[in-house]
């Protein structure tokens, strides 16, 4: 009985990833890691609770585990879901691969960890030299952010400026900050009640080393790390 309950909750649990894989809204990256893993975790927990509780043991395993699921899957699925609809919306797909940040034709990466999700703008489109006031398409693009982050007001944005090494350190944590600052300012200025914090960086984490003007330019850039938890919130300087 004990195997049979279990054999249930997994193919409960895989049966709930396959929906998720084949979901419409997730056309544009199908790992999913996430959103598979807690369906897994999810279906076999919530099945052998479903079990123990009920008289009916395979009918209780069954509906555990659907209801386990759907629970697990969802965390996941709402950074997924989340990183898929903001690619879209700024023209691009999810791109998780680490070499991408190395093409300068690439001025918007959306990517996704464990626990966020990442968009990075190249400064090149987003600011003047030295200057912190957004450019009109730039400001177009923040605009669509702004519109996501509506739509989901519990996730919680991080806005980093990056600059490169040219100028003293001081000078360019400002002037980082005051860009990450202009663009937290817009996605308020569009209605997003979200949580939203700013923060600096100077040309701290370069992403290449500061040596010639192609590299540099790489370097300069603004980052918005999308968290659903605020314990998942990591440091974005380091």
């Amino acid at each position: 009985m004990k195997l049979k309950i279990l054999s249930i909750a997994t193919v409960t649990a895989l049966l709930f990833t396959g929906c998720s894989i084949s979901n419409q809204s997730l056309v544009r990256d199908n790992s999913n890691s996430r959103t598979q893993n807690g369906a897994l975790i999810g279906g076999v927990l919530g099945a052998i609770v479903g079990a123990t509780q009920s008289k009916h043991k395979l009918k209780g395993a069954l509906i555990g585990g659907a209801a386990g699921a759907a629970v697990g899957a969802g965390t996941g699925y709402l950074l997924d879901q989340q990183a898929n609809e903001i690619a879209e919306a700024l023209g691009t797909g999810v791109n998780n691969d680490p070499l991408a940040a190395l093409d300068p034709s690439r001025t918007i990466i959306v990517s996704k960890g464990d626990k966020y999700v990442k968009i990075m703008f190249r400064d090149s489109m987003m600011f003047s030299v030295n200057s912190d006031q957004l450019q009109p398409t730039a400001r177009g693009k923040v605009a669509k952010v702004a519109q996501l982050l509506r739509k989901y007001p519990k996730t919680i944005a991080q806005v980093a400026g990056f600059t490169d090494s040219t100028g003293s350190y001081s000078y360019n944590l400002q002037l980082s900050q005051r860009r990450a600052q202009a663009v937290a300012n817009v996605i308020k200025a569009y209605g997003a009640t979200n949580r939203i914090y700013a923060k600096g960086c100077s040309y701290n984490k370069p992403i290449v080393p500061n040596k010639t003007p192609a590299q540099k330019a790489l370097n300069r850039r603004v980052e918005i790390y999308l968290y659903n938890d605020p314990r998942d919130a990591v440091n974005p300087c380091r």
